[in-house]
């Protein structure tokens, strides 16, 4: 009604109220059409799209995890503007503090994110002490507030309502280098008030301070990375060139946070680092797990900008009581969020000038499920809420943390359902089955979600509860399958012996090699086409051990793959071998005619063949505890192939032992240079049709025009 009044020309409401109105209407919509933000607190969706990595380590689609929701400036805090903060933390009584590096103070908010109190000055004995260019944070589970005061080179403590209690300036010892400049920046202190202290500049580790600030030592010593190309030319250089060569020293850390269970998670400020971040425990030994597809590391895809190129750049870590960890990314702004042991869970975030990117993020911090990322750039504070999908993913982890297994097999199907690319839920699902007590399934679950190891381990619980179920019909089947080869063994070595042929020639040749391989040469036990015959089996196995090859040894989801690629892989190498050994031997008095060369090849394959029935079986019934026994068989296989077709190279050719060697040595050379020249023609055929069909098209546009 009112909107319909507002419009009749004898309207009852003042003309100046109705102006008004639309002035204030219009500045509403120039303010959404030039995306002007009326506030400092505003709910939008990310600006990016979500990706992830699969195990083949490559980036796929994935919805987002979380969302930014809100926005806080120094203004909108009540505290005036932020100048390049450093870092940020939650206290254990909900207390946010943030430290604002550029102005020299220290700001604490509560739980509404209202000023508790802000400390820029303090009276230190006796005398009004400020802060200077302070870059780390920690508050202790007493609720103790220790600042890294970096250009004071000091540790300042305070009471949780800010009040000075003491500084701890430059530590005293014998064991630190005279030339070692003490410039703490971040800080960490665990529950018998040690002190775990990063230095910049500092390449010997993490320095360990007494609670009164004594040096005990350094721990976490990050190991050295070496260039092997550098280090090669230092060997040839002059003692002037090695000093402006790279020194190889330990890398060092930029960053540490602590944990509920009181390991250190630190982080390095080399980006080529394999290893960059780490979870250290008092003695400073890394005991982070890696158990994911790759290792914790933030991208694994990036492109080769200026900017925004090369390898992760991380920054900082935060943890929660389930054991998952997210990491930050400053290269990319970047949050990477893993599990305890080391599977990549999500991420999301991003560099940029939109709502909800940043521009120089400096520190993460989890407050329940909220996410607030602390942007130096931008002197603000940004806050990330949960989607459905980013909710459904952290509890399906936490309750297999817990061991809740019905509703963590709930929570990972529905994560399926919403990212159907997500790998590790196929890993979470295979836990809750195996747990409880469903092997079969767990095995398909830990095969979708590309796990041998977790695969192994619902395989040897399958395998035992079907032999314990069905131990009868076992020991019935092997009593059959002894006698039934003691019979089969006896029938067939009578009708062999009774009846010689091209496959007892080609089993005995296995065992007596130097015999067999005489007869076929000067007896013609052998034939040609009968070792063709071979490569061809040999080929339908290899396409059929492909295909059928258990898990364990062949990791992979592919349905589908090329026949003609698998016989090229054997094919081109067979007839290779052939020719380039025909080919030499023909200039070094070698006796062997081109159809016996092939004919001993082919012969020589009989072990391959016959070993890959029995290793396809194995494949299929071993744990990854038992595949050594299955690459020893393999092994044994390939030796055996070699020393026959050594054996028959030696025969055909009627070479002593050492030129056999030789010659098959010059045979791979001569199949280099095979290969080089038919590459080489394949270039410049390629080239030869380029250029003609340039000159044919050249001529009929030439004919065209006139």
């Amino acid at each position: 009604m009112l909107q319909h009044r507002l419009h009749q020309p004898n309207q009852m409401l003042p003309f100046r109220l109705v102006q008004a109105g639309n002035r204030i209407v219009l500045a509403f919509v120039i303010c959404a059409m030039l995306g002007i933000s009326l506030f400092d607190a505003t709910a939008s969706a990310a600006p990016y799209e979500g990706y992830n990595y699969g195990y083949d380590g490559k980036p796929i689609k994935a919805p987002l995890p979380y969302e930014p929701s809100r926005s806080w400036t120094g203004e909108a805090l009540g505290v005036g503007a932020l100048n390049s903060p450093e870092d940020m933390t939650i206290g254990p009584d909900g207390t946010m503090y943030v430290l604002d590096t550029g102005n020299n103070r220290l700001i604490a908010l509560n739980d509404k994110l209202k000023p508790k109190w802000v400390v820029s000055r303090f009276t230190n004995q006796g005398a009004t002490d400020t802060f200077e260019r302070p870059q780390g944070l920690f508050v202790t589970e007493d609720n103790r507030i220790y600042v890294a005061d970096t250009g004071k080179a000091r540790i300042v403590e305070l009471t949780p309502e800010g009040n000075f209690v003491r500084a701890l300036g430059t530590p005293k010892s014998d064991m630190i280098r005279a030339d070692l400049q003490y410039v703490p920046i971040k800080l960490v202190v665990d529950r018998t008030k040690r002190f775990y202290v990063v230095s910049k500049g500092v390449f010997d580790g993490i320095m360990e301070l007494s609670p009164e600030g004594e040096f005990n030592g350094f721990i976490g010593v990050n190991p050295v990375l070496y260039n092997p190309i550098e280090l090669f030319w230092k060997q040839f250089a002059t003692k002037e060139q090695r000093k402006q060569m790279a020194l190889f020293i330990p890398v060092e850390f930029n960053n540490i946070s602590l944990d509920d269970e009181g390991f250190m998670y630190v982080t390095t400020a080399d980006e080529m680092s394999t290893e960059p971040v780490r979870r250290l425990n008092p003695s400073g030994v890394d005991v982070l797990k890696r158990k994911g597809y790759e290792k914790p590391m933030g991208d694994l895809y990036f492109s080769n900008s200026a900017t925004m190129g090369g390898f992760s750049t991380l920054i900082a870590v935060t943890a929660d009581k389930f054991g998952m960890y997210s990491v930050l990314d400053n290269k990319r702004g970047r949050i990477f969020t893993y599990d305890k042991e080391g599977k990549l869970l999500y991420i999301f975030g991003q560099n940029g000038d939109k709502f909800g990117q940043f521009k120089a993020p400096i520190d993460l911090e989890m407050s329940g499920d909220k996410v607030l990322i602390l942007d130096k750039g931008s002197n603000q504070i940004i806050v990330f809420e949960p989607t459905r999908y980013g909710r459904v993913l952290r509890k399906a982890v936490e309750l297999t943390e817990v061991g809740n297994e019905e509703e963590a097999e709930a929570a990972w199907e529905e994560a399926l359902k919403l990212n159907n690319n997500l790998d590790m839920a196929h890993v979470g699902l295979g836990k809750a089955k195996l747990r409880a007590g469903e092997s079969e399934e767990a095995i398909h679950e830990f095969r979708q979600g590309m796990r041998p190891d977790y695969y192994s381990r619902a395989l040897k619980s399958y395998r035992k509860q079907l032999i314990w179920d069905q131990f009868g019909l076992f020991a019935t089947l092997c009593v059959v399958l002894v006698v039934g080869l003691i019979i089969g063994n006896q029938m067939l070595k009578g009708r062999l012996a009774s009846e010689p042929g091209k496959i007892r020639f080609a089993w005995k040749l296995m065992f007596r090699p130097f015999k067999s391989f005489w007869e076929l040469k000067y007896e013609q036990a052998g034939h040609w086409g009968f070792s063709l015959l071979l490569l061809l089996i040999f080929i339908i196995l290899s396409v059929i051990k492909r295909q059928f090859t258990g898990f364990i040894i062949f990791q992979s989801l592919e349905t589908q793959f090329s026949i003609w690629m698998e016989v090229q892989v054997a094919v081109i190498p067979f007839f290779l071998w052939c020719i380039a050994n025909w080919s030499l031997t023909t200039l070094m008095d070698g006796e062997g005619k081109f159809k016996e060369i092939v004919t001993a090849t082919g012969y020589a394959l009989m072990p391959l063949i016959v070993m890959q029935i029995p290793l396809l079986i194995l494949s299929n019934i071993m744990t990854q505890e038992e595949t050594s026994f299955y690459y020893m068989l393999e092994s044994i296989s390939y030796i055996w192939c070699a020393l026959l077709l050594f054996v028959g190279m030696l025969t055909v050719h009627q070479y002593t032992a050492s030129k056999t060697v030789v010659t098959m040595g010059l045979t791979f050379v001569v199949i280099g240079i095979i290969l080089f020249l038919g590459l080489l023609a394949f270039s410049l055929g390629q080239q030869m049709i380029m250029f003609v069909s340039t000159v044919y098209q050249e001529i009929s546009f030439r004919i065209g025009e006139g």
